[in-house]
């Protein structure tokens, strides 16, 4: 199952660095240019909260540490952009490391409050790749509204 999963997030990485590459075709004020359709919020601080997603659940969350949020200075530009995704790559490659032979462990998880969640590291996993995708949709969406043409960003892809 680990090399399948580490195969899987290859695919993700690849994805992941179309988005990206398309990214630096875009001029740098517009991925900080807030768009009024998603909030007023913009393409690099979008970028952002994935980012923070993978900490948020795989790390802090799943290991019970605090490492700091991603900040707005981790999306000023493509390169920060790019730095802040090599940080969630080695998290994603430590986490898989970890629970390579318990991947389909359930884990009981304290949250704020006195919920608690029961969770597989599968589930844990699949949760943050999804919304990376949910949220990549919404990328390509947001540069077509600022006058760009979006490039097949998809896992299979001419």
């Amino acid at each position: 199952m680990y090399a399948t999963l580490l195969h899987q997030y290859q695919l993700v990485l690849s994805s992941r660095g179309a988005l990206l590459n398309y990214c630096e075709t875009i001029r740098p004020e517009h991925l900080a240019q807030a768009i009024p359709l998603y909030n007023n919020d913009c393409m690099g601080s979008l970028m952002r909260h994935v980012a923070n997603t993978y900490l948020g659940w795989l790390f802090n969350f799943l290991q019970q540490e605090q490492r700091p949020y991603f900040t707005e200075d981790n999306h000023k530009n493509i390169q920060a952009i790019r730095g802040m995704f090599d940080e969630v790559n080695l998290m994603v490659t430590s986490f898989l490391q970890q629970y390579k032979d318990d991947i389909n462990a359930p884990l009981t998880l304290p949250r704020e409050g006195e919920t608690v969640l029961t969770l597989t590291p599968l589930e844990l996993f699949t949760h943050v790749i999804t919304h990376e995708y949910h949220h990549k949709g919404q990328l390509a969406n947001m540069s077509r509204q600022l006058g760009y043409i979006p490039v097949d960003t998809d896992v299979i892809r001419d």
